[in-house]
């Protein structure tokens, strides 16, 4: 890296060199991709201490900084999670490609013969908080897609996302692909993030991974075109046809499993007449789970709970704390969700068909689920090997965001002397 004056000049020149990258990358082999791809894993998994030592750095900073336990936890890294990043870069390495696959193909009938063909975006700007194995994931679908990509990581994952980003490069150059195809800011100033908003003649889109805070700016602040991924405020509705074992099985793994991901449940809406019938059981089960219950209404009563405020409902709490609600029948679960959801993830718990698809028929969030836990709202679970966010917005790519949505498409058109008349 060369020396720079200024955070201006630096970005200019990381920008440049991204855009040179990506014409290559647009034309390279799926053998060489594959091959950076395997390159990359085998250099995580042999680097490993290395990561580690990089992350607990990061960790230490964490602390002193006053990250909450959820926070920390998303940005720990352990030999468990370095060997789901391992699996996550393989898996994408083993996907299609997605470049030159056809979209649609027709015949007109002047004779022209048109095919609409997937290519790449060209170069992505990627702007994530503190959760490192983005780098990876990020860097891996962007090159699987034919796209270079900037990456600019939190402050807190600085080290560990160099570490990671280090194994990238040596994939890159391993199969003989050019290193500037996947770049990291190397500065935690801020003053980056407003530089690559405004990179308007060398990235062509930024997708912004983080909280609320983060989204909103690059919301507001970007000229460049962008993929919001905007907070998971997910909610889970019991039904009155559910299955009590289910529901409770399904809610406590929604929240505790990692309760710093988007994908964690925010909001539990329990039909009443569910609850007339089989009583407080769901609430009890998350307080004897540890969770901290911000209880409304006739659930407030429940020891152990807290009483909800208002800003308790359509707020992301990334941690050990829940909102509940009773709420009488699906049409009012239905109307709280299109009030406080954010267009992420909610999933309703039924036996009743028509619940759910009236359920499905009536909400716009990028998923929904039944019976199933809002933790599987994510790309690797969807069998896209990894995800680059989950977009919320509904131009280009909504939900997750794999190799498939990193591309944009042109019309190829053939004809055998077609004229206009």
């Amino acid at each position: 890296m060369k020396d720079f004056s200024d955070i201006h000049e630096m970005m200019a020149d990381l920008g440049a060199r991204a855009k040179a990258a990506a014409t290559e990358l647009a034309m390279a082999s799926s053998e060489r991709k594959y091959a950076a791809l395997l390159g990359a894993a085998e250099a995580v998994w042999t680097r490993r201490d290395a990561i580690l030592d990089a992350n607990a750095e990061d960790m230490e900073f964490g602390r002193e900084k006053g990250l909450t336990p959820a926070m920390l936890d998303r940005l720990e890294l352990n030999e468990d999670r370095l060997r789901g990043i391992v699996d996550s870069l393989r898996a994408i390495a083993e996907q299609a490609d997605p470049v030159g696959a056809i979209i649609a193909e027709w015949e007109q009938p002047t004779g022209l013969k048109i095919k609409r063909i997937r290519t790449p975006l060209g170069v992505i700007g990627v702007i994530y908080e503190s959760r490192p194995n983005v780098t990876a994931d990020a860097g891996a679908l962007c090159l699987k897609a034919g796209n270079a990509v900037i990456l600019r990581g939190g402050s807190e994952s600085y080290h560990s996302s160099k570490a990671l980003h280090a194994c990238l490069v040596e994939g890159l150059k391993s199969a003989g692909l050019p290193a500037d195809a996947i770049q990291l800011v190397p500065t935690r100033d801020r003053a980056a993030v407003s530089e690559m908003l405004g990179m308007v003649e060398t990235i062509d889109v930024i997708v912004p991974r983080g909280g609320k805070g983060l989204v909103g700016l690059v919301q507001r602040e970007a000229r460049v075109p962008v993929f919001a991924h905007l907070e998971g405020i997910c909610h889970t509705y019991v039904g009155k046809t559910a299955k009590p074992d289910m529901a409770r099985d399904i809610i406590l793994n929604a929240k505790t499993r990692r309760t710093g991901i988007c994908g964690a449940m925010e909001c539990l809406l329990i039909d009443w007449r569910f609850y007339t019938e089989h009583g407080p059981f769901l609430v009890e089960a998350l307080l004897e789970s540890g969770v901290e219950v911000r209880a409304a209404g006739e659930l407030a009563k429940i020891e152990g709970t807290i009483p909800a405020q208002d800003d308790d409902f359509g707020q992301e709490f990334l941690d050990m704390i829940v909102a509940v609600k009773l709420v009488d029948g699906l049409e009012e679960a239905i109307t709280h969700i299109r009030r406080y959801g954010s267009n992420h993830t909610d999933c309703i718990l039924s036996e009743d068909p028509v619940a759910v698809e009236t359920f499905f028929n009536s909400l716009d969030s990028a998923i929904l689920m039944h019976n199933a836990s809002t933790q599987f709202a994510d790309g690797g679970e969807f069998g896209m090997g990894a995800e680059i966010g989950i977009a919320t917005g509904k131009m280009h790519a909504r939900g997750p965001v794999g190799a498939e949505q990193l591309c944009s498409f042109k019309y190829v058109v053939s004809g055998n002397g077609a004229i206009r008349a």
